[in-house]
């Protein structure tokens, strides 16, 4: 498998120090004596913010590996950030813009509660960038309208290489689609995915072996309907290229209304299990996440996705053998995509694990405790995620440092697909499902 070129622009280090000496923001008010953050802005991509701590003069310079924001580049927009109409003033080069406000953050009636302090603008050439990383700025600047006032900003800013698998499916998870991998303009199928929506095929394929490991099956309920308001059963199969099953997403607690509502609730998810083949024992399977599911609340909700990996064994994460990879919310009505990135606060310049488990061919013997993922962070993996009742052909892009074998890729694909079938599955249950993820009976 061929990688496709990213960049991604990294935002660290940051730190503010004030003497007590300078004049106070407002109403005799030290700037000490308030919160701070930033707004960091690259072109073309959306505002991110970050807290800005407070430190003392004599204190020394923070780690620029703890990152605060990180913009992240395809080929083709690091093209477009590069062109002469995103150059700033006195550059020819793109900036990147980092504005200091004392206060806190958001708004009153229209007004702005944070009080500018400062801007610091770094130009950004990433030519050359997804060969090598290249430093733009590290260490300590003045900032605000006055060199009197003594403000200093400590920051990073950096640029590396981010290789990355691209994916797409070529249809609807529910219309069983081929799986493509993406490199430039060239599309090569690479996996199919099966979707089932009864219990009896879900049976067959996950095979009585699995049933017996650590009673996780055992959610599946009676074979029998027992509330027309609830989904369940749905199972995706993820197979390479020669027909052999390389992972799976089964839908192991059913998306219920909670009571009173149509709404499937927080305090009471519904739930998948992300799977992988067990090498050691024909037709049996290992639980590798759990994937739980809402709607969030308010008028325009959402889709609430939270993964956690699990221990060796299949113990359930409740029980202290889960790991939180990530948790999000998607808008139910732009939509979005769902990401696992563990690099905020983390080194992102330190070298991390091939693979977020035991790779599926190794033997599979690992614990929390020596696994090196989550200590070091980085991106993982993104997935789009369309609008409710909207076509979704997820495309997913896959950090190349996490992906040793096909294996590897086809979990992070079924996970994929178990988040794009929650959007439907954690619809109002005042809507009507479309057809293809109905229970299919017989």
């Amino acid at each position: 498998m061929d990688p496709c070129s990213f960049v991604k622009v990294l935002v660290g280090g940051l730190a503010l120090r004030i003497p007590v000496s300078s004049k106070p923001t407002r109403a005799g008010i030290h700037p000490s004596a308030s919160p701070c953050f930033c707004e960091i802005r690259l072109p073309h991509f959306p505002l991110q913010t970050a807290v800005v701590p407070l430190i003392s003069p004599r204190s020394s310079d923070p780690d620029v590996y703890n990152i605060s924001a990180s913009f992240h580049l395809e080929e083709s927009e690091v093209k477009k950030l590069s062109s002469s109409s995103f150059a700033c003033l006195g550059s020819s080069k793109p900036c990147l813009e980092i504005s200091v406000f004392t206060g806190r953050q958001g708004s009153t009636c229209g007004v702005a509660l944070g009080k500018l302090l400062g801007k610091f603008r770094v130009p950004v050439d990433l030519v050359g960038a997804n060969e090598k990383a290249i430093v733009f700025h590290s260490g300590w600047v003045s900032i605000g309208k006055s060199k009197l006032d003594g403000a200093q900003l400590h920051l990073s800013v950096r640029a590396e290489p981010d290789l990355r698998y691209v994916f797409q499916y070529d249809g609807e998870v529910s219309s069983s689609p081929q799986i493509f991998q993406i490199q430039g303009s060239i599309r090569q199928p690479i996996f199919s995915c099966k979707f089932t929506s009864d219990r009896s095929a879900r049976s067959r394929s996950l095979h009585r072996e699995t049933s017996k490991k650590k009673g996780w099956m055992s959610t599946f309920g009676s074979e029998q309907e027992q509330d027309r308001r609830e989904r369940k059963g749905w199972l995706v199969m993820i197979h390479d290229l020669s027909g052999s099953p390389v992972a799976a997403a089964s839908m192991v607690t059913p998306f219920v209304p909670s009571p009173g509502s149509d709404r499937v609730s927080r305090s009471n998810p519904g739930a998948w299990l992300i799977l992988r083949p067990d090498h050691r024992r024909e037709d049996s399977w290992i639980p590798w996440g759990r994937l739980e599911a809402w709607r969030e609340r308010g008028a325009v909700g959402g889709l609430g996705c939270k993964i956690e990996l699990m221990a060796e064994g299949g113990g359930l994460p409740g029980m202290g053998n889960g790991l939180l990879l990530a948790e999000s919310i998607i808008s139910s009505t732009k939509g979005g995509k769902f990401l696992i990135d563990t690099g905020h606060g983390k080194s992102s310049g330190t070298p991390v694990a091939n693979s977020p488990a035991s790779t599926p061919r190794s033997s599979g013997d690992f614990n929390f405790s020596t696994w090196p993922f989550p200590a070091h962070g980085g991106f993982v993996m993104s997935s789009t995620v369309q609008a409710e009742r909207k076509c979704s052909k997820p495309v997913v892009q896959l950090a190349m440092r996490h992906v040793t074998c096909m294996e590897d890729a086809a979990v992070f694909v079924a996970l994929s697909a178990a988040v794009d079938l929650s959007m439907d599955a954690c619809q109002l249950f005042t809507r009507k499902l479309k057809k293809a993820l109905c229970h299919q009976d017989g």
